[in-house]
């Protein structure tokens, strides 16, 4: 009689083990809710850990101070920090900020005239079958270091490199020059190369999606290519530039790379937190500087929101 209850419990209890991913399946499929938190909350709770405390981390040091003698951190609230990058060093640390942007913005704005006529023909003029290749070109770039890609635009813009050889051969030239490296233009020039496939794709994915029925619209009514392309492909397409835009001048603000290996002196904001942090150990300073990015970007971020870029990004 014992065994028979005991093997009647073990049924029981094995099919209500059974029974609970069937109820849980059956509470997943009635509450959406709960699918969409059971996928995103991983994800959600990494970003929350590594990320969202990192930065309240960050914030917090650039409010400490920094022992002058020992180098050691004083859990001293202060704002000296951000006192010095306004007024420290006769405005050195303005001058840096203020080339940061204005590099930034030129390197969109080269970006914005370089991507769209290519986007453009990828979405609107290659045919389906060279379409794929086109997308390939762009994205394939993106899989090598950007260590390689640096190096070969330093590379071309040396003494000895592509630029000055053919430069010489044409008789513009009549010996090698310096002037095309290790300075702010290399740096510009190199960074529109590196971040060109984010401008590309967001506006390839805008222009895509505009219907071949606006665009016969406007030919009907008599609008020549340049009118068409103002007044309807280009507000159209707006998001998708904007979206292109936010990559491409986040990715510049804090880049140090570029600026070290075809700027020389140039210094731009990342190599100068990254100096704060490995060469000088100044911490606290370098947090302040690190804040000062980040709320540039979060002042960028908020107005370029507002013109509609979340749909493309």
């Amino acid at each position: 009689m014992d065994g028979y209850l005991g093997a009647g419990q073990r049924l029981i209890g094995g099919a209500s083990r059974r029974a609970l991913p069937w109820r849980a399946s059956r509470f997943l499929y009635a509450h959406p809710r709960g699918r969409l938190a059971l996928l995103l909350g991983p994800g959600v709770l990494w970003l929350l850990v590594f990320y969202l405390v990192a930065l309240f981390l960050l914030l917090l040091t650039s409010l400490w101070q920094q022992d002058v003698f020992t180098a050691e951190l004083v859990h001293r609230w202060t704002l000296s920090n951000y006192t010095k990058i306004f007024s420290g060093q006769d405005g050195l640390w303005l001058r840096v900020f203020g080339r940061t942007i204005l590099l930034a913005a030129i390197v969109t704005v080269m970006d914005i005239a370089l991507a769209f006529p290519l986007a453009w023909f990828m979405a609107r003029v290659a045919p389906p079958r060279w379409r794929t290749l086109l997308f390939l070109a762009v994205v394939v770039p993106l899989w090598s270091s950007i260590l390689v890609r640096i190096f070969a635009w330093r590379t071309i813009l040396g003494s000895s490199g592509v630029l000055n050889s053919m430069l010489q051969e044409i008789g513009i030239l009549s010996h090698p020059s310096s002037a095309f490296l290790y300075n702010e233009k290399a740096i510009a020039i190199t960074w529109a190369y590196v971040w060109l496939p984010f401008m590309v794709l967001p506006i390839f994915t805008a222009l895509e999606k505009i219907p071949d029925s606006y665009l016969e619209a406007s030919r009907d009514l008599g609008a020549g290519s340049w009118t068409t392309f103002k007044r309807v492909i280009f507000p159209l397409a707006v998001p998708g530039v904007i979206a292109g835009s936010i990559f491409v001048f986040s990715l510049t603000m804090g880049d140090f790379v570029a600026p070290q290996l075809v700027g020389g002196g140039s210094q731009v904001l990342g190599g100068a937190i990254k100096d704060r942090f490995g060469v000088a150990a100044d911490y606290p300073f370098g947090a302040a500087l690190a804040m000062l990015t980040l709320l540039t970007l979060t002042v960028f971020l908020t107005i370029t929101s507002r013109a509609g870029a979340k749909e493309s990004l």
